[in-house]
């Protein structure tokens, strides 16, 4: 059948049971269409129903769509961007994940992770991988940046893969979530111990048992080095 739109006539074919057309848009991108084939379209499973637009009803079945990355990761594969999809808030689904900082792009250095973080206000994914290539890391309410004080969010958690991930979340003992200063990064704490802790050259870093997640220690060793590193947007 042919359509007219806008004075346009527009020949109406059906689509391919195979094909899904993805639409994406948001107040800060421009949309874009994303067509997915075959067995990408079963890869991509991520719920699209969030707490601002309602549940969804009984007898409607959530489509679950794995979120899109408009950049390419050199840590992530499609277990890792499941996992954590599936743990983080309800106000980051829908919207594609963009790469802020890379280590392999931009060299290793907190005070550039920082300036590139400058002007956003999302929540943000750190991905690690020690040179044990163990994957870990933190989801943050905010990004990071240099701070007087903790800052940040029980929305904040972190997590690792061991191979199975586990992720831990705020234990309502402290509030001592996120940390920024020059020449290190901080992300939980109490009785002395971080979460997760990365120096000014991100090269070194430390993971310990921490009373804001009650967590094990993400990394091979407790302390460890930074083969890389990468910083997604996540809203």
């Amino acid at each position: 059948m042919s359509v007219r739109l806008r004075g346009i006539l527009v020949d109406m074919r059906p689509m391919q049971e195979n094909i899904k057309v993805l639409y994406f848009a948001n107040k800060c991108l421009e949309p874009y269409v994303e067509i997915i084939t075959g067995k990408d379209a079963v890869k991509r499973r991520r719920s699209v129903c969030s707490s601002e637009e309602g549940n969804c009803s009984e007898d409607e079945e959530p489509e679950d769509l794995l979120p899109v990355l408009r950049n390419h990761s050199q840590l992530l594969n499609d277990h890792h961007i499941e996992s954590l999809a599936n743990h983080m808030p309800a106000r980051t689904q829908g919207y594609p994940w963009n790469l802020v900082y890379s280590t392999a792009i931009h060299g290793t250095s907190l005070k550039t992770l920082y300036r590139q973080m400058a002007h956003i206000d999302s929540p943000v994914l750190l991905v690690i991988k020690d040179m044990e290539k163990k994957v870990f890391g933190a989801f943050s309410s905010h990004p990071f940046r240099v701070s007087d004080c903790c800052y940040g969010t029980g929305e904040t958690f972190v997590y690792s893969f061991d191979p199975a991930f586990k992720a831990y979340r705020w234990s309502g003992e402290n509030s001592y979530f996120i940390r920024g200063h020059m020449d290190s990064l901080q992300i939980g704490g109490g009785g002395g111990l971080f979460g997760l802790w990365l120096d000014a050259d991100l090269y070194h870093g430390a993971s310990y048992s921490c009373h804001t997640f009650n967590n094990q220690p993400l990394s091979t060793q407790q302390d460890f080095t930074v083969q890389d590193l990468e910083v997604w947007t996540v809203q």
